[in-house]
């Protein structure tokens, strides 16, 4: 037989002899299942790869969800007990300023210029000599007033302002139950008020709170600790005389001394109750000093939970 020629039905011999019917079809499903599979690996790839460039949607909700806890807000209730309502700057975000210089305070909260009053002092206290004859028809609470030594305040000129603000009418001896005594050096005292510098404020009322640093005043135990700051300048919120904000300093933190607690405001445009912490915001009120008007009326306000 020549040599390539064809033997059987549908076969050959030769290399470059043309497949037959059954093997291009098998030839051809298998091209097709390589382009297929190679097609699917391509899509697998670009959909990873749009994946890890694209965000999720809700990726930034996620991220937020775990992100640090928002901190507290400020509380002075929680740092001091029986802050003043009438104390301190507005309820801002800790500054970013520069500290103060020694011996001078920042500029006043709410604008103005640098204040010279003393920032610091050595902590170190005198008592007025002052004695006075009871305030009022209650039980009396003796006291007696503290300054800090370079701070400027003498200590007895302090001590009349402050008996004249718990001698008032308006004052708390207003209500039958409550009486008051001034008292010199050596004698027993119910409770003292000390006039202090800010630094050494922030140091007796323990205060934390960055936006009230320098600013504020407390009741500490049986002390009524008034800023110095405060005590000179009285507060950029509170309209008035600066006689008018020492008077709501005392009333208010004497108020603590005595058992009440803080209150807010009744009604757009009635008084402000002394026990309301006036300097977060007057809530439509309007600012007041005293814990009575002139007729007698307890300036009351709903109690704060």
């Amino acid at each position: 037989m020549p040599a390539g020629q064809s033997i059987g039905r549908g076969r050959s011999t030769g290399r470059g002899s043309p497949l037959g019917p059954r093997a291009r079809r098998r030839a051809e499903r298998r091209k097709r299942l390589r382009r297929t599979f190679l097609g699917s690996a391509a899509l697998v790839a670009a959909l990873a790869t749009a994946y890890a460039v694209v965000p999720l949607d809700d990726a930034e909700s996620v991220s937020d969800s775990v992100a640090a806890p928002p901190a507290a807000p400020p509380d002075r209730d929680a740092a001091v007990p029986s802050p003043s309502g009438s104390s301190g700057s507005p309820q801002a975000g800790p500054s970013s300023a520069p500290p103060a210089k020694p011996g001078v305070t920042d500029a006043k909260p709410g604008g103005g210029s640098g204040s010279a009053v003393p920032q610091s002092g050595p902590g170190v206290f005198a008592a007025s000599s002052r004695s006075g004859q009871a305030q009022g028809k209650g039980t009396v609470r003796k006291w007696r007033i503290e300054v800090e030594e370079g701070s400027g305040v003498d200590a007895d000129t302090a001590a009349h302002a402050v008996e004249k603000i718990l001698g008032d009418p308006r004052g708390w001896i207003k209500d039958p139950a409550y009486g008051f005594q001034l008292v010199g050096t050596g004698q027993p005292v119910d409770f003292t008020v000390k006039i202090a510098t800010p630094t050494t404020t922030d140091r007796l009322c323990e205060v934390v709170t960055p936006e009230l640093i320098g600013e504020t005043n407390c009741r500490a135990g049986h002390t009524v600790v008034v800023n110095l700051k405060r005590w000179l300048e009285g507060s950029p919120q509170f309209k008035g005389a600066v006689e008018e904000y020492r008077a709501l300093i005392v009333n208010h933190e004497v108020g603590h001394e005595i058992g009440h607690d803080h209150e807010t405001c009744p009604g757009p445009g009635k008084p402000a109750p002394a026990m309301m912490q006036q300097i977060k915001g007057l809530l439509g009120c309007e600012a007041n000093a005293w814990p009575f008007d002139g007729n007698g009326t307890y300036l009351s306000g709903p109690p704060v939970p």
